[in-house]
């Protein structure tokens, strides 16, 4: 993994820190897991991994906890999750941690992605879209993590804002939580499962886009065969459960089939349980990296 961006990864910032005219997110996602390496790290602040970092659960051990993270791998890893709920549980000081790593993530090179799963309808759903795709926001991220369950149409402020702004827009498919089945292999009416609806959905919105859709689905690396399933959404495959949660990089072929090569494959206590030292960090996460390369070719 090389460690610095190239100026098609990153454009050119404005003085005030804010990316004027960004390519689709797709664009930038393809090119930033062929230059870094396909790997997702969460930065997964939960008050376990701040007691085995030796830090105290309160927003010094947090902030410390998440410079330390974007510090070592923001310029390096393709790509970087925040966790918003582990922020948020600080309330106002945990969000303006998050603030800070999100900026700083992004002038380092890394692709922002925020796992907020946010769904609802309407003006709120508006607000949500703003908050992390509209780069007025101190929040505004790469992409955004977002829940379908209250119908695919919802999305759409969220979906037509990503594309004005060159972001993207990760949809709850096919989680790796052993409750989502009662709702995403939910057959409907005309005999699709809700999963499969969501990424015949998602697979609309990114026909035509080259060399890869911004539009992606959340699909877990710990299902196993998924062959019943359309995964050919020519959109990134945001793939949890790599690590602790049990799944190997070894697994992603199996699971994946011929999509494999868009898999995002996310990994969070597997690298973070190696810090605080900064090189243990470095070096997880170019091992994880190095090993989803060799499966997915």
């Amino acid at each position: 993994m090389t460690a610095a961006p190239s100026p098609d990864h990153r454009p050119a910032t404005t003085p005030a820190g804010r990316l004027p005219s960004l390519p689709p997110f797709g664009t930038r996602l393809r090119h930033a897991m062929d230059e870094r390496g396909p790997l997702c790290v969460g930065i997964d602040p939960h008050a376990s991994l701040l007691a085995d970092w030796g830090l105290n659960d309160d927003v010094a051990g947090l902030a410390r906890f998440t410079r330390t993270v974007v510090e070592a791998l923001a310029d390096r890893v393709a790509v970087l999750k925040p966790q918003s709920a582990f922020f948020e549980r600080f309330g106002s000081r945990g969000v303006a941690v998050l603030e800070t790593a999100v900026v700083e993530a992004r002038e380092r090179g890394a692709l922002v992605l925020m796992d907020a799963k946010r769904g609802d309808i309407g003006s709120t759903m508006s607000a949500y879209a703003a908050t992390y795709l509209d780069p007025a926001s101190p929040l505004f991220s790469d992409a955004v993590t977002v829940s379908p369950f209250l119908g695919y149409g919802s999305l759409r402020p969220a979906l037509d804002l990503a594309a004005g702004n060159g972001c993207g827009v990760f949809a709850l498919a096919l989680t790796s939580n052993p409750e989502g089945e009662e709702i995403q292999r939910a057959v409907r009416a005309d005999g699709r499962s809700v999963a499969a609806t969501v990424l015949g959905h998602l697979a609309r919105e990114n026909a035509g886009a080259d060399p890869l859709g911004s539009f992606g689905a959340v699909v877990g690396a710990t299902l196993g065969d998924l062959s019943a399933f359309d995964l050919a959404i020519n959109g990134p495959l945001l793939a949890p459960g790599i690590g602790a949660q049990g799944a190997t990089p070894a697994d992603l072929p199996r699971v994946f089939g011929d999509a494999v090569r868009n898999v995002v494959p996310s990994v969070s206590r597997g690298v973070l349980r190696h810090g605080p030292d900064t090189a243990a960090l470095r070096d997880a996460a170019a091992r994880c990296a190095d090993e989803v390369q060799k499966v997915v070719g």
